[in-house]
């Protein structure tokens, strides 16, 4: 655990072998880190892996009064580092964490970033938020309805959604621990205020967007184009705007990759960070 000014903060930090480059993993929405667990073990084979719970989610606090804005996501990102001492680190991120990623991008072009980023991989993100079709319990939460929705929803709801969003089912013991790590402390009452981070990929969109076709970073667009949330339009707008950005696909697979075929993803992502490595 990390003390940061807002709440604690549950890292998993797996140490590799020395000369490389960290990877750094920024995971979405309603979930946690623990989305990684099976593929971190053959990324961490060739270097550094830290993974880490935003605020709100899984093992980390869950406080009330928190905004839960992805800039201050982005502030508890920097903190981890620093807390950590990671001064140059590859990054990957995931749904939610794809507009994190943005805006330490935004940062960065900005000079505001002071750890160095060496290469990027988005996966199954709604970047481009007006190509997005949220789900309907997204829809709800972002409702006046929201808190009420919140408040009633059930590991059999909760179920139901997100094996709606995957093209292959998921196990028993990786809807079991999502659900555990969503409805600890409270973090089921939490989602209204999360979401609002829909919100800020509109408002911030020049900001962000902006940084990806500005950037002069290896960048890996990986996509499972079986999502029915972040659509494959999404991916393919990505790879056209980036400068060099290279997309590889998963026909079979949907919205969270990494749990539908962890060996299949790790192997893509770890290809990539040797390239870039040279």
């Amino acid at each position: 655990m990390i003390d940061t000014l807002d709440g604690s903060v549950f890292v998993h930090d797996t140490p590799g072998p020395d000369g490389a480059t960290p990877l750094v993993i920024l995971h979405g929405f309603p979930t946690s880190s623990h989305d990684f667990a099976a593929v971190i073990p053959a990324l961490a084979e060739g270097r550094r892996v830290v993974a880490f719970d935003f605020l709100g989610f899984g093992y980390s606090a869950k406080p009330a009064g928190f905004s839960y804005s992805l800039v201050e996501q982005c502030d508890v990102t920097l903190a981890v580092l620093r807390a950590l001492g990671v001064g140059e680190f590859h990054l990957w991120a995931h749904d939610m964490g794809t507009s994190v990623a943005t805006e330490l991008l935004a940062r960065r072009e900005r000079g505001l970033l002071s750890p160095t980023v060496r290469s990027l991989a988005l996966m199954n993100g709604s970047v481009h938020v007006e190509l997005a079709h949220p789900t309907l319990g997204q829809h709800v939460l972002r409702s006046p309805l929201g808190p009420l929705f919140a408040r009633l929803n059930t590991r059999k709801t909760f179920v139901a959604q997100m094996r709606a969003i995957m093209a292959k089912p998921p196990s028993p013991d990786d809807l079991d621990a999502m659900w555990e790590l969503v409805s600890r402390d409270d973090g089921a009452l939490r989602l209204p205020a999360i979401i609002g981070y829909i919100a800020e990929r509109k408002r911030f969109w020049h900001r962000w967007i902006g940084a990806l076709t500005r950037l002069d970073l290896p960048t890996l667009v990986a996509w499972g184009l079986r999502d029915p949330v972040a659509v494959p339009a999404i991916a393919e707008q990505l790879a056209r705007e980036i400068p060099g950005a290279r997309l590889v696909t998963w026909g079979d697979l949907g919205h969270y990759p990494q749990v539908e075929d962890p060996a299949r993803v790790a192997a893509v992502v770890g290809e990539f960070l040797r390239e870039v490595e040279g």
